[in-house]
């Protein structure tokens, strides 16, 4: 009883290490963004893409109103995977950041500084008490100094760099996909690609136009989502497109809880 009742005591204080040095709330944020829909981060030569699974739950839900990719500034893209109140609250963090460096500095903010000034935001909450961490992931893409930059944010506070990346459920087989299957040097069309035929391998081959959403940041068009009709034209040249839209719409309405997607 002694063991359990130890054990409860660093499941449920967010400031405790367990004897192995484990955070248990932190872990539990990590299960959170494992539960969502999928997202996609693809650098390309010439630009960023950001690709999500934003299939709706019901066939009477809007998909307009799914909101998986955000823009944070004119070069910079945001996509999510875990507790949408979450990922919200971190999306305006940023653009309130990506504002006051232009109003203080006259300049676009850095990918890199405004990855590391999230997850600094973010890792206050995992050794501040009374407060748990935030259950999401994101992807962070865009311009900076011309060049294309890639990042993720870990519900530890902890930000990595990357060319090619997966967030969400399914992660490590879409990971070992763009392992096998991405090339440096590659165009942001060629990425678009990429992108969706890395979501299909989680949707049975298979992917409605309404049911994900792409998004590219370059240097010459900054950030700009791509249409219904675009995505459905790039997901029938690559035999992805989906027979039945409507099965699609039904196969995710059991797929995860109301609030994490």
């Amino acid at each position: 009883m002694q063991g359990q009742s130890q054990q409860q005591a660093y499941d449920r204080g967010i400031t405790i290490f367990s004897p192995d040095g484990r955070l248990y709330q932190v872990e539990y944020a990590r299960e959170a963004v494992k539960r969502g829909t999928a997202s996609v981060g693809i650098r390309a030569e010439d630009g960023v893409v950001l690709a999500a699974d934003k299939r709706a739950r019901s066939r009477l839900m809007e998909p307009a109103s799914i909101e998986k990719l955000h823009k944070a500034d004119d070069h910079v893209g945001v996509a999510s995977a875990g507790h949408v109140a979450d990922a919200r609250q971190l999306i305006d963090f940023a653009r309130r950041q990506a504002q006051v460096n232009r109003l203080r500095y006259g300049e676009a903010i850095g990918i890199e500084t405004l990855t590391k000034t999230i997850t600094d935001h973010i890792q206050q909450y995992t050794q501040v008490g009374g407060a748990r961490p935030f259950g999401v992931a994101l992807i962070v893409g865009g311009i900076e100094n011309g060049e294309p930059r890639l990042f993720e944010t870990d519900p530890s506070g902890t930000p990595y760099e990357w060319q090619a990346l997966s967030i969400g459920s399914d992660r490590s087989d879409l990971r070992d996909y763009l392992e096998a299957e991405y090339e440096e040097g590659i165009s942001t069309d060629e990425a678009v690609g990429l992108a969706l035929d890395t979501l299909a391998q989680s949707n049975d081959g298979e992917l409605a136009s309404d049911g994900v959403g792409v998004a590219t940041i370059t240097v010459d068009d900054g950030y700009a989502e791509r249409s219904n009709e675009e995505i459905e034209a790039i997901l029938e040249d690559h035999g992805l497109l989906a027979s039945d839209e409507e099965e699609g719409a039904d196969a995710a309405e059991d797929a995860g809880d109301d609030d994490v997607e």
